[in-house]
């Protein structure tokens, strides 16, 4: 009876623990949506910088849909994957004539590799200072590996994904909810068609 109890207490803590593991993955990292992103108010009005060092601003993506993604760079492989998996439903975006934005953080010589990198006519926009990426409440402090901190600095950007209508309203936003989690593609194009039913 005495080995049955220890196997049962055994049992019962490896059973807990693998329960504290799986709320504490489902768990850490959640970050809720900034107010300012959620879903029926307008794109806010914020400047960026595309590859060519010109100067860019959100209010000019009225007029078409736009998917904008916000990504850490290359140096992060979850978001190096997501861009990946979205080449391959480029043309469905681009043939229902809205746009692709993938906004990112410094510098502009990485941002031109970067494009260069994954060889699609995506639009790439720099956020160099972070200014915009803290302006809408997804600056993420000390979220850059050390090894990359000499080229990309300390902060970076909390990877999301925006569906914005014709009108600048924002129609979907989603967070990733833990650093390697990233929105299906096909999903941004349900939404993104939605978008244009309404």
């Amino acid at each position: 009876a005495r080995m049955s109890d220890t196997l049962l207490i055994v049992a019962a803590s490896i059973v807990a623990v693998l329960v504290a593991g799986w709320i504490w993955v489902t768990k850490r990292g959640l970050r809720p949506v900034p107010e300012q992103l959620k879903p029926g108010r307008p794109l806010p009005d914020f400047d960026a910088t595309d590859e060519q060092g010109e100067p860019v601003r959100s209010t000019a993506l009225q007029g078409s849909p736009t998917i904008i993604l916000f990504v850490r760079g290359n140096w992060c492989p979850f978001c190096s994957a997501q861009v990946r998996s979205l080449t391959q439903h480029y043309k469905a975006i681009i043939d229902l004539g809205a746009k692709l934005i993938l906004l990112t953080p410094k510098p502009l010589e990485t941002t031109r590799r970067v494009a260069s990198f994954f060889d699609v006519e995506f639009d790439f926009w720099l956020d160099d200072s972070l200014v915009a990426t803290e302006q809408l409440g997804l600056l993420q402090k000390t979220g850059v590996p050390s090894t990359y901190e000499k080229e990309y600095g300390h902060d970076t950007v909390w990877p999301t994904a925006l569906v914005i209508d014709a009108a600048g309203i924002i129609r979907y936003t989603e967070l990733s909810k833990h650093i390697s989690d990233r929105p299906d593609p096909e999903l941004l194009l349900r939404e993104l068609t939605k978008t244009l039913k309404t």
